[in-house]
């Protein structure tokens, strides 16, 4: 079996279920054969802050970590996240980016204002650009909670998964 290798990297706000959604990302690439190495960073999640996940895989997978510029493929599940995190993405990289804002208490407090031109910025980094409304696309489901798995879904077309 010829596999193929890459790096996804996923960032959200704590509770948005990021961490459910690499462990589900894990288990599709482990089931199609591939060895999975994953690393997360959740420190304040509880409290609304960032969410991120390295996962690679490949034939043969040695490091959890991607390196700024390595990353083939970046799930935001926030907008301001996947601006924050974009550096992450490799040229020619494709993002897949939750439209919803979640504003972080810098904003909700008024300290700061939440940046109105995301798009505009995001659309410097690659061309491989799509926004997805995923609470809307959850909330037709009736579960608000499914925002996640919409993103993985997708997502799914620039993963070798069938």
């Amino acid at each position: 079996m010829n596999l193929a290798r890459g790096n996804v990297f996923l960032a959200g706000v704590g509770g948005q279920g990021t961490l459910l959604a690499s462990e589900v990302l894990c288990e599709a690439f482990l089931l199609a054969g591939y060895d999975v190495k994953k690393s997360e960073v959740h420190g304040m999640a509880q409290r609304g802050g960032a969410v991120t996940t390295h996962l690679r895989f490949g034939p043969k997978v040695f490091s959890p970590l991607i390196e700024p510029g390595g990353a083939d493929l970046l799930i935001a599940f926030e907008k301001l996240e996947a601006l924050r995190f974009a550096h992450f993405l490799r040229p020619g990289g494709a993002m897949v980016v939750n439209a919803q804002e979640i504003f972080p208490p810098s904003v909700a407090t008024g300290q700061e204002r939440y940046p109105e031109d995301v798009a505009v910025r995001l659309r410097t980094v690659t061309d491989r650009l799509h926004f997805v409304d995923a609470l809307a696309a959850a909330l037709l489901l009736r579960e608000v909670r499914a925002v996640n798995m919409v993103m993985v879904g997708a997502a799914s077309h620039y993963l070798p998964l069938s």
